[in-house]
C-alpha cells in the first residue's frame, strides 16, 4: 500500500444523512457595514434551498460548468449546483490587488464558464483584456454586484465576452437573488439611476414612501406609484427572517404581511412602467437640502463620464433637512491650481443636468475607503467626515 494512504475498513459504508427542516438554522452570515456595523443574518436551510434554485433558473446554469469565483463564499453554492470550482489566485483580503493577467490565465486555461466578482474587480480584467486584445469564449456569464455595474464595464463586456453576457444581480446579504439584468437590456434602458432588471421568479419588489420608523404590517407602508423613487422593499423564498440576537434591527428591516416577510433593504429605488426595478442610492447617504433630496446613483452617473473620475462619490454637509451636496472625486491633484481647474470642468458636467445643477463643491481624495469584501461599496458615510476637515473647491460656473 503506497504511503501516506490509508484502507478503509468499510467501504461501502457511508455517514448517516441529516435531515433538516426548512425553518433550522443553517448558518449566520454578516453585512459588509458599509453603512454601519455589521449584523449577523439567520440563514434557515430553507433560503439556501431557495437561492441555489432561483440562482441555477435564473441564469441557466447547468451541471459540469466550471466556476472561477473571485469572492469565495459563492464557491459553497458549486457542490449544490455541480459546479466544478477553480480556486483564484485573489488574495481576499485585498481582492483589488489581484493580477488581471493571472486571472485570464486562469479563465483560457481551465475553460472556465461562469464567473462572479465586484464590478471593481470585472473592469480590471476587462480594462486588460481590451488593451491585450484578448477574448474570453469560454465564459457563457459573468455575474457582477456589490455595487451598480459602471457604464464603462457594461460597454467592455460586449466586446471580451464573445459568447456570453454580463449580468447584474441585484439583493443584499438578507436577500438574493432578487433582480437581475444583463448588458443586452442594459443596452436599451435610460433612466435615473442604475437599472437592476426585474424582479426573478418568486419575488416581488415594492416600493414605499422612505421612513426612518419601524413598520409591523405592510399596512402601515404607504406604497408608490411607478416612477416615484422611495424605499426599496421584497418578499419571497430567499428573504430572511431575522438578525441574530439583535431585536430592534430586525424591527426596522422586516415589515409582516400575508404574503409573508417583507425586507426592507435600506436601498431607494423606483420602478418603471414595465415592471424593471432601477437603483438610486443608499437611503442613509440621500442628501437632504431644502431644494429636495438627491440620491447618489443619478448624481455620481453625472461625473463618472469625467476622464478622471475612477471613483466619485456624493456627499452631504451639514444635518438634514439643509444639507450642502458635494461631490469627491478619487483623484490626485498636484495643486490648488490645478484643483480649481478640475472643478471648474466637474461645475460645467453638474450643469449640463437638471439632477445636478444644484453642486458647485468639489473635493479630490486620493483613495476611498470602500468594503473589504467586495473593494467596491465606498463608505460615503466616511468620506462626509473627511470632507468636514479638508478644503474642498468652489465653482459657480464653468467659465
Amino acid at each position: 500500500m503506497p504511503a501516506g494512504v490509508r484502507h478503509c475498513k468499510n467501504p461501502g459504508t457511508s455517514a448517516p444523512l441529516v435531515h433538516s427542516r426548512a425553518t433550522d438554522l443553517a448558518a449566520i452570515l454578516f453585512t459588509s457595514g458599509s453603512t454601519g456595523t455589521p449584523k449577523g443574518v439567520v440563514y434557515e436551510h430553507g433560503h439556501f434551498d431557495a437561492q441555489v434554485r432561483l440562482i441555477r433558473a435564473t441564469y441557466d446554469i447547468r451541471p459540469g460548468e466550471i466556476d472561477l469565483p473571485l469572492l469565495p463564499i459563492f464557491a459553497l453554492f458549486n457542490p449544490a449546483l455541480g459546479l466544478t470550482t477553480i480556486v483564484p489566485e485573489i488574495d481576499p483580503k485585498r481582492p483589488a490587488a489581484l493580477d488581471p493577467a493571472a486571472i485570464v490565465q486562469a479563465i483560457r486555461q481551465e475553460n472556465i464558464t461562469t464567473s462572479f466578482g465586484s464590478p471593481t474587480l470585472w473592469k480590471k480584467i476587462g480594462d486588460y483584456c481590451i488593451a491585450q486584445k484578448i477574448t474570453l469564449p469560454t465564459l457563457h456569464r459573468v455575474l457582477c454586484a456589490g455595487a451598480p455595474v459602471p457604464a464603462a464595464l457594461w460597454n467592455s463586456s460586449r466586446i471580451f465576452l464573445t459568447r456570453g453576457q454580463l449580468y447584474s444581480p441585484y439583493g443584499a446579504t438578507e436577500s438574493l437573488p432578487l433582480a437581475s439584468v444583463s448588458s443586452a437590456e442594459i443596452a436599451t434602458t435610460r433612466g435615473l439611476g442604475a437599472c437592476v432588471g426585474r424582479p426573478v421568479e418568486e419575488i416581488t419588489v415594492k416600493i414605499i414612501a422612505s421612513t426612518d420608523v419601524p413598520l409591523a404590517t405592510l399596512a402601515d407602508a404607504h406604497e408608490l406609484p411607478s416612477g416615484e423613487i422611495g424605499e426599496i422593499i421584497a418578499t419571497g423564498p430567499v428573504v430572511t427572517r431575522d438578525y441574530d440576537a439583535l431585536p430592534v434591527a430586525t424591527a426596522l428591516a422586516k415589515i409582516s404581511s400575508p404574503e409573508g416577510i417583507y425586507h426592507r433593504l435600506g436601498d431607494c429605488g423606483t420602478l418603471d412602467s414595465e415592471g424593471r426595478l432601477w437603483f438610486c442610492g443608499r437611503k442613509a447617504e440621500r442628501v437632504i437640502t431644502t431644494q429636495g433630496i438627491l440620491y447618489t446613483e443619478p448624481c455620481e452617473q453625472v461625473f463618472r463620464s469625467h476622464a478622471r473620475a475612477n471613483r466619485c462619490a456624493l456627499i452631504g454637509l451639514g444635518r438634514a433637512p439643509d444639507q450642502t451636496p458635494a461631490i469627491v472625486i478619487e483623484t490626485n491633484v498636484r495643486n490648488s491650481d490645478e484643483a480649481h481647474a478640475l472643478a471648474r470642468e466637474l461645475r460645467a458636467l453638474a450643469l449640463a443636468h437638471p439632477y445636478t445643477v444644484a453642486i458647485q463643491r468639489f473635493y479630490f481624495h486620493p483613495a476611498f475607503p470602500v468594503d473589504v469584501r467586495h473593494n467596491a461599496k465606498i463608505h460615503r458615510l466616511t468620506l462626509t467626515g473627511w470632507a468636514a476637515t479638508v478644503q474642498g473647491y468652489e465653482s459657480n460656473s464653468p467659465d
